[in-house]
């Protein structure tokens, strides 16, 4: 058995047990992405001055192109040439999130929730870290739910890292906000 499904199974077995955790997992599966996307569009409106309204508005749209291309170029070319089925395709396993049925690797959701936190995290590392911890609880909870393995967490997180690292890094190299970082 490999070390991917044990932590996948002892993640998804804690299901049944603890009411509190089925919930939460399907808050921050479900729910809780929507929230973390609004929270950052208000950053729009956010500033004490014009400078720093326009770093805020820099840094949403930065940080949903990097989310978008993560989601939906890079883990779609990961998608067409390799097929993973989800968990419960294989597993009896507890289900709180409506099933999928494309591809579970790697994980659509962490690319680009942390895709966008990345971003957030190296305009402004305070707030970052609340965008980072959210898509950390995003992703776990989706192993929790029995929609993805451990390892299509791990990728889809590297994608959307590496992804909003180099949006940023370009950014810098273009100098379209030098003050910006």
């Amino acid at each position: 058995m490999s070390l991917d499904y044990l932590i996948f199974q002892y993640l998804n077995n804690l299901a049944g047990h603890y009411r509190a955790i089925e919930y939460l997992a399907i808050f921050f599966g479900n729910y809780f992405p929507w929230m973390l996307g609004v929270v950052l569009v208000f950053f729009i409106f956010l500033g004490k001055n014009k400078e720093e309204k326009k770093k805020n508005y820099i840094m949403v749209a930065v940080a949903f192109t990097s989310a978008v291309i993560s989601r939906f170029v890079f883990t779609q070319v990961i998608w067409f040439s390799y097929f993973r089925p989800r968990p419960f395709v294989f597993h009896s396993v507890f289900q709180y999130i409506s099933p999928m049925t494309n591809n579970s690797f790697p994980s659509g959701h962490a690319a680009f929730f942390f895709g966008l936190a990345t971003v957030v995290y190296l305009f402004n590392k305070k707030i970052g870290y609340w965008f980072l911890t959210g898509a950390f609880l995003i992703s776990i909870a989706r192993i929790f739910a029995g929609i993805h393995y451990p390892s299509d967490i791990l990728v889809g997180a590297a994608i959307g890292i590496f992804t909003g690292w180099v949006f940023v890094r370009c950014l810098k190299i273009l100098r379209i906000e030098e003050k910006s970082f």
